[in-house]
C-alpha cells in the first residue's frame, strides 16, 4: 500500500504575538518587507521642495494658496467665525438695548393718562407721540450708533494686534494683506469695516453679495470687502 508524501516544511515564522494568535512569515533569511510610501506633500508651507523630475499624479489637485503661501480660508470656515463673531454682537446688543428697554417701560407706565369721564383712557395724540414713539426711536438709533461703534472696536482695533477676531480666532482663520511685503494697519480693517459693515447696513442685499462673493471669486477667493481693502483670508496652524 503507497504511503502519501510527507507534508512539505512550512514556512519559518516569527516569534508568537505577546497578544496571542499567528506571526506572518517572515520570509527566507536575508528577507526585507518593502518599504512604505507616503504620498508626497511637495509645495505646501513647511514641506520640502519635490525632487527634480518630480510630477504629481494627473488627479492631485493641491490647495488654492494665498500671496504669502498659506492656504485659503473655505466657505465654511469663513461662515462659522462669522456666526460666531455674529453670536457675540448679539450679546452685546442685549446688554445695550436692556437699560433703554427698562427705561422706555418705566416711563410709559409712569406716563399713563388718566381715565376720562366715561372710565375709559384719553389719551392725547401728542403726547403718544413725545412720550412713546420719539424715545423709541431715539433708543433705536442710539444702539445703532453704539453698536457701529462696537463694530469698529472689535473689527478694527481689535483684529488689528493678530488679524483674528474671536470668531477667526476659533476657526484658526487670519485677516493678511494681499500684498505679502504689506501689513494689517487700521486704514486697511477700516475700509473692510466700511464696506462689511457701514455699506452692508445701509445698501439693501448688499450684505448678501459681499458674502457670497468668496465662492466664485478667482484666485484669491475674496469676498467684496476683501477686494475694497486688498486682503484675504487664509487658514492658519493651530
Amino acid at each position: 500500500m503507497t504511503q502519501p508524501p510527507p507534508n512539505p516544511t512550512p514556512p519559518p515564522a516569527g516569534p508568537p504575538p505577546a497578544g496571542g494568535g499567528f506571526a506572518p512569515p517572515t520570509g527566507p533569511p536575508g528577507y526585507a518587507p518593502p518599504p512604505q510610501r507616503t504620498p508626497p506633500t511637495y509645495g505646501l508651507p513647511g514641506y520640502p521642495p519635490p525632487p527634480p523630475g518630480y510630477a504629481p499624479h494627473p488627479g492631485f489637485v493641491p490647495p488654492t494658496l494665498a500671496p504669502n503661501g498659506q492656504p485659503l480660508a473655505g466657505f465654511g470656515d469663513r461662515l462659522l467665525a462669522w456666526l460666531i463673531d455674529t453670536a457675540v454682537a448679539a450679546v452685546v446688543t442685549m446688554v445695550l438695548f436692556t437699560p433703554f428697554f427698562f427705561w422706555i417701560f418705566f416711563r410709559i407706565v409712569s406716563d399713563l393718562p388718566p381715565a376720562g369721564p366715561n372710565g375709559t383712557p384719553g389719551p392725547d395724540p401728542a403726547s403718544i407721540w413725545t412720550d412713546l414713539f420719539l424715545p423709541l426711536l431715539l433708543a433705536d438709533a442710539a444702539i445703532v450708533l453704539l453698536l457701529f461703534v462696537f463694530y469698529w472696536i472689535y473689527h478694527v482695533e481689535y483684529a488689528r494686534r493678530t488679524g483674528q477676531t474671536l470668531g477667526k480666532k476659533v476657526m484658526k482663520l487670519r485677516i493678511v494683506p494681499v500684498d505679502p511685503a504689506a501689513t494689517l494697519t487700521r486704514g486697511v480693517l477700516g475700509k473692510r469695516y466700511l464696506v462689511e459693515f457701514v455699506a452692508g447696513s445701509l445698501v439693501p442685499f448688499l450684505s448678501y453679495a459681499d458674502g457670497f462673493w468668496q465662492l466664485w471669486d478667482k484666485p484669491w477667493q475674496q469676498c467684496l470687502h476683501d477686494k475694497f481693502a486688498g486682503t484675504v483670508v487664509v487658514k492658519v496652524a493651530p
